[in-house]
């Protein structure tokens, strides 16, 4: 520690080195440092930190739909043509335990960057004290009273603090995309449970008539047959059919009901509100706008959240195997003070002030049984398990896209087929009632008719339904209209 000596004298004050000595102390200490560095620099080799490419396929094998563009998946429940479906999603965001943990982990990931920024600034610290007693035999009672700034820095010469900086930074990023992706997949997961509901509404309907015709043939057979004029195997049959409706009816009642109640639970919406809110639309399916997909896969998985979250995990793996690389080399800190005191003791007194610079010291590993190095190997293997997801993640959305564009060229092609099938099968089944009541076909011929048509019917319900889900599908797979560096997102 030294003193202001024109402003402060200690009785015991030990002699002062010459300023020129202390100068080239200074000096001596400052070429050990640079030597240091010069020697040990050339060890620490981080690899590269920046995000792998895109091993795409030069196209994808998949028919491409089209009309539409990308930009409009920004917006893209909008564009359906059931504007509660876009209420259910936003109740859906504001509820969802989901979103408030993805959002919980940016503030972790940004407290975690800003700490590691901190670490390559100076450190300052206030403190104050007071002393009084005795020093030796020789000086009299006194008291010293002094408060001072503390300065300590340690000096990153070999990246080790900005390599957890910038680690730091990529899992933020990470969390941010993150935070997207659970939005994105949100909004799908309440899209497909609505449809669910409003498919299964439509099967409700479907199955309600036919309860109610057959449970109309069920009459009139059984007062033709109290007349004579049918069977009582015909009568039975009747019966039969005529229940086995009723059993589907109740199932599929139930069905809806639980569909409801799986929409209450991602809204939070109360279930008697939600359901006079989807009184409106009952039992119609929602029909998006068409989505554009780019012929060049790497540009449409460049909007994949879930890719960027995951090559931005691989960038802070590099960054920490740079980290404990140079955890394994010297470490150079710098320290000093400054601050006023009081000296009182036996009639004499003083103030002054206080300063100190240094040490520098330099802390050069030894020997510590292979914990550095074992912590360089566990980063380098995290490493490689970054680049293993990410790699995983790329083949995954690869094969979202491919799906969801098989599933719409198969829904579209099987379209006007089903369409068909419905009305023919229809059209049969009213012709052979008409048969049956003039007595001219049997009930085996109705109830086979009948059975063809509501079979025709569920499957192109269940049909429209695979379409809208298979446009819901393309758009999780793109990314819901996400891009790099978004750091708010309307709704997706």
């Amino acid at each position: 520690m030294g003193a202001d000596h024109e402003s402060l004298t200690h009785p015991d004050a030990s002699p002062r080195r010459h300023p020129r000595q202390r100068h080239e102390g200074r000096s001596l200490r400052v070429m050990a440092v640079a030597a240091l560095a010069a020697l040990v620099g050339c060890a620490l080799n981080p690899p590269r930190a920046d995000a792998p490419a895109l091993a795409a396929p030069a196209q994808w094998q998949a028919p491409l739909p089209h009309d539409g563009s990308l930009t409009d998946l920004t917006r893209w429940w909008d564009q359906f043509n059931d504007p509660l479906l876009t209420q259910l999603i936003v109740a859906a965001q504001d509820a969802s335990p989901t979103l408030a943990a993805a959002a919980s982990r940016i503030a972790q990931a940004r407290a975690g960057r800003t700490a590691a920024g901190a670490a390559l600034l100076p450190a300052l610290d206030a403190n104050a004290s007071a002393v009084r007693g005795r020093q030796d035999f020789a000086t009299p009672l006194g008291t010293l009273a002094s408060a001072n700034a503390q300065a300590s820095w340690e000096l990153d010469l070999f990246g080790g603090r900005r390599a957890a900086r910038d680690a730091a930074q990529a899992r933020l990023d990470s969390a941010q995309a993150g935070w997207h992706e659970a939005r994105v997949s949100l909004a799908a997961d309440v899209a497909t449970a609505y449809l669910g509901l409003r498919a299964c509404e439509a099967q409700l309907l479907q199955t309600q008539a036919d309860a109610a015709s057959r449970g109309e043939t069920a009459r009139l057979t059984e007062l033709s047959a109290k007349a004579g004029f049918q069977s009582p195997a015909n009568e039975a049959l009747s019966r039969a059919s005529a229940a086995q409706a009723r059993a589907q009816l109740s199932a599929q009642r139930a069905q809806c009901d639980i569909d409801v109640k799986a929409l209450v639970a991602l809204t939070a919406i109360a279930e008697p509100s939600l359901r006079a809110q989807l009184a409106a639309n009952a039992a119609t399916l929602p029909q998006p706008a068409q989505i554009g997909v780019s012929a060049v896969p790497a540009e449409v998985l460049s909007q994949r959240p879930d890719l960027y979250a995951a090559a931005r995990e691989v960038v802070a793996a590099s960054a920490d195997v740079a980290g404990s690389q140079a955890q394994r080399l010297p470490r150079v800190s710098l320290a000093g003070s400054i601050g006023p005191a009081h000296f009182d003791a036996g009639g004499t007194s003083g103030n002054g002030t206080l300063w100190s610079l240094g040490p520098i010291a330099v802390s050069l590993p030894l020997f510590d049984g292979g914990a550095r190095a074992a912590n360089v190997d566990a980063a380098r293997a995290r490493y490689d398990e970054a680049a293993a997801v990410y790699r995983a993640k790329l083949r995954t959305a690869l094969r979202e896209v491919e799906e969801a564009l098989v599933q719409l060229q198969s829904t579209a092609s099987r379209n006007d087929d089903a369409r068909t099938a419905a009305q023919g099968f229809n059209d049969s089944y009213r012709a052979t009632e008409a048969r049956f009541r003039g007595g001219l076909a049997s009930l085996f011929e109705l109830e086979d008719a009948r059975r063809s048509a509501v079979q025709a019917q569920s499957a192109l319900i269940e049909l429209q339904r695979e379409r809208v889900a298979a446009w819901i599908a393309l758009y999780r797979a793109l990314g819901g209209g996400w891009r790099a560096g978004t750091t708010t997102l309307s709704l997706q």
